[in-house]
Formats: structure tokens, sequence, C-alpha cells
């Protein structure tokens, strides 16, 4: 009889095991999940108030006459494409994640002639309304890269658990994928050129 039950004892231990083990690595997952979409949410955040800050900077610069209003309007056109792309946060794959990118940069891209063209401005580069807002775009931009920077590590952390045995086993299971990063735009390893 005590033969018997060894076996059995053996089996339900290595059962309690496996159990456990999944358990633990389920609820890693879902923590770390919501930690990036606590931090995908804080990216949206600081895209949405440069999106805020655009129509003031631009009815700013509208104030000047003689400005030129192509500029003006591709950034109007930027910011509406920008706007218009929404990604939930239980959607980031890496595809998903660069048509995001995509349009966020044509706005930077917008934005970034708009100011340079200011500088043939020199009563606007003055107006006092222009660089409060000037500066507050700069500071969101720096917002959006610390963003941007606490998104990716979360994901790595994610992508991590996500790869390593036996996580890798249960992640099959229960149906968890990789997640996706934010990425340098192609090019951005070229400094800028800037002519007046």
């Amino acid at each position: 009889m005590k033969k018997a039950l060894i076996p059995i004892l053996v089996i339900a231990l290595i059962g309690l095991f496996v159990y456990t083990k999944a358990v633990g690595v389920y609820n890693t997952f879902v923590q770390t999940e919501e930690t990036i979409n606590g931090q995908w949410a804080e990216v949206e955040t600081q895209y949405q108030r440069r999106a805020d800050l655009i129509p003031n900077l631009v009815n700013t610069v509208k104030g000047y006459a003689d400005f030129e209003q192509q500029t003006l309007t591709n950034v109007i056109e930027a910011r509406s494409k920008a706007t218009a792309i929404t990604l939930q946060a239980d959607d980031l794959t890496p595809e998903n994640l660069a048509k995001f990118q995509q349009a966020q940069d044509q706005l930077s891209g917008s934005l970034s002639r708009l100011l340079v063209a200011v500088e043939r401005y020199p009563d606007l580069k003055a107006n006092q309304n222009f660089l409060e807002l000037q500066a507050q775009l700069e500071g969101t931009e720096n917002r959006i890269a610390v963003a941007r920077r606490n998104f990716n590590q979360s994901v790595q952390g994610y992508n991590s658990n996500l790869r390593t045995f036996p996580n890798n086993i249960f992640a099959g299971w229960y149906g968890f994928e990789r997640k996706g990063y934010f990425e340098a735009t192609a090019g951005a390893e070229n400094a800028p050129t800037v002519e007046f």
C-alpha cells in the first residue's frame, strides 16, 4: 500500500509545482502588461499635450500677416493626422507603433520647419506669447522623450520575461505576445542641416 502512495505523491507534488509556477507566471505577465499600459497612457498624454499647444502656437504666428501660409497649413494638417491615429494599449504591436510614430514624426517635422521659418521674423521671435509657447513646446518634447524611454524600458522587461524559459511556454498557453518598441526615426542618426 505504501509503495502505491509514493508515485501518487510524486505526481501530486509535480502537479502542484506546475500549477504554482503557471499561476505565478500569469500574474507576473498581467502586472507587467499593466505597467506597460500605464506607460503607454503617459506617452499618449504627452503627445496630447503637444497637440493641444499647437493651435495656440499657430494662432500666435498667424498674427503676422506676411508669414508663410503653407508652413502653417502643413502644421495644421500634420496635427490633424497625428491626432487621428489612436492606438489602444492592448494593440501595441511593432507595426501599429510604427504607424503611430510615423504620424507623430510628420508633425515633428512640420513643427521644426515652422520654428526654422520663424527665425526670419524678429518681431515674432520677440513676442512674449510666442516665446512662452515655444518654451512649453520644448518642455513637452522633452517629456515625450522621457515617456517614450520609460515605455521602452517597461516593454523590454516584459519581452525579456516573456522570452525566458519556462515563461515562454506559459506565455503561449495564456496568449501573451511580444510588445513593440518606439524606435528611432529613419535618418535620425544624421544631424539636421539648418540654413538661414
